[in-house]
């Protein structure tokens, strides 16, 4: 069933009200976001009365019920300032949302959207110390309380963002000592951060994204009633995390592509205002072969969104799509800062230039939502599956 999502009208109406919000309000912020490595409470709040934390959540409860398309041109559009701003809300109206939407029950539905609607920030637990993309080594588990009601859940989760901000987080845990197929040893559970036995550990230093902040997630004998188990069901939880995947990759490819436009731009600025040998830099034909090789690989990027989203909400299956367009965007945007850097010249590497904080920034978006590697595999895996049902 196609998503209908926000009036189109209506939509350009946001659009527009966020990009001049981006340009006068974000941005100038920047310097505060890096300084601290936080964003400034009052822009949050700001940011929940434009309702940005419930985008993606159905109107009736109190969400904005956009649609992908839509949602990844939000992404992209706020994407242009600093990452933090996107990714303090990404989490919500991304994975968090796309589990309790494919996997929740009606009453988990009914309890949480329109709490992250109104702008109680979410997280989502799944990498470990020890497993990232390999399920079969996850450590965390949930086993039965002994008392016969509820589940008490044990273990470490590693670079989660929006950890140390959160209220609630969805956690994936082994409810099987054994490895069984398509990874039904794996269910995901919402625990309130309050919940008594989670702790989370001091935000780990980074080498960009200012103010987007990652820690560890500690569960000691974390107990969580019946209905914590998202669907009700064991053995989904990975299904769900890998279904909610496909919408974080849709809005890593959508950041990567806006701050790669960001970077560009500010590259333009740069070419034309830098002067050497007495005339703009911008008129010497190889930065301007940098600048055109930058515009057509962000056109390709924006021309894949539209694309994967326009299908995702269609109904199709985009796992292989979302996929290609996050590793393609991501590396994009690692060329076009790469030469960003070059434009910049001697200067793109000191600090007070923003071409060295767009690298640094851009740097994570090819190891996130999975890592450019791991998604050729998948990539390359449903290809041949694909060749062999077919002939």
């Amino acid at each position: 069933m196609a998503a209908s999502g926000m009036d189109p009208e209506l939509f350009q109406q946001f659009i527009d009200q966020l990009e001049r919000y981006v340009r006068e309000r974000l941005i100038p912020a920047e310097g505060e976001v890096v300084e601290n490595d936080a964003i400034p409470e009052p822009v949050v709040s700001e940011m929940r009365e434009m309702g940005l934390f419930g985008l993606t959540v159905p109107e009736e409860f109190g969400g904005a019920g956009l649609n992908t398309a839509q949602y990844a041109q939000v992404v992209r559009t706020m994407a242009y300032a600093a990452p933090a701003f996107r990714s303090i809300f990404s989490i919500n109206v991304g994975m968090f949302n796309s589990a309790i939407k494919n996997g929740g029950t009606e009453a988990q539905q009914a309890e949480w959207w329109p709490r992250i609607a109104a702008g109680e920030i979410a997280c989502f637990g799944l990498t470990e110390p020890g497993s990232g993309s390999d399920s079969a080594a996850m450590q965390t588990t949930a086993r039965r309380d002994p008392s016969g009601s509820g589940w008490i859940l044990n273990g470490t989760k590693r670079y989660i963002t929006n950890a140390p901000q959160a209220q609630v987080g969805l956690i994936m845990a082994r409810t099987e000592k054994e490895n069984l197929p398509k990874n039904a040893h794996v269910s995901a559970f919402i625990v309130p951060m309050d919940t008594p036995g989670v702790s989370v550990g001091s935000a780990d230093k980074k080498m960009g994204q200012a103010g987007a902040q990652i820690a560890d997630i500690i569960l000691e004998d974390v107990h969580v009633p019946d209905d914590a188990l998202l669907g009700g069901e064991t053995g989904k939880g990975f299904v769900f995390a890998m279904k909610s995947l496909d919408n974080g990759r849709i809005s890593v490819g959508a950041a990567a592509t806006g701050y790669a436009r960001r970077a560009l731009d500010s590259a333009l600025r740069y070419a034309t205002e830098r002067k050497a040998f007495g005339e703009p830099i911008a008129n010497f034909q190889l930065i301007q072969q940098m600048l055109a090789e930058s515009e057509t690989e962000i056109y390709a990027a924006e021309a894949m969104m539209a694309d994967v989203t326009a299908r995702a909400d269609a109904g199709e299956n985009v796992l292989r799509k979302a996929a290609a367009f996050k590793v393609f965007a991501s590396e994009m945007c690692g060329r076009v800062v790469d030469r960003v850097v070059q434009i910049y010249g001697g200067a793109g590497y000191l600090a007070e230039y923003d071409a060295e904080r767009f690298f640094r920034d851009a740097r994570i978006y090819r190891i996130y939502e999975g890592t450019t590697q791991i998604l050729q595999l998948q990539i390359a895996k449903h290809m041949l599956r694909d060749f062999a049902a077919n002939t």
